[in-house]
């Protein structure tokens, strides 16, 4: 597959994912008041985009035509 995942974007995507994964764990350890619900679904976009950021490709940029990569 071709990256469509420029560097700041892989940068962003990092960090912020990095952050809500942490804050979503922080919850389901109940060291935040926000639930489960909230920590599960915090944790696993934060995975997913620091999993994004770090293979450098996204599946709905290219459903949507979207390509930060500069790479064309």
């Amino acid at each position: 597959m071709e990256n469509n995942i420029g560097a700041t974007d892989r940068l962003i995507r990092i960090t912020v994912g990095i952050a809500l994964a942490a804050v979503g764990l922080a919850s389901l350890g109940d060291l935040l008041g926000f639930g489960v619900t909230v920590g599960t679904v915090l944790t696993l976009l934060g995975l997913v985009l620091a999993g994004t950021g770090i293979v450098r490709v996204c599946l709905l940029y290219r459903l949507l035509g979207v390509d930060t990569s500069r790479s064309r």
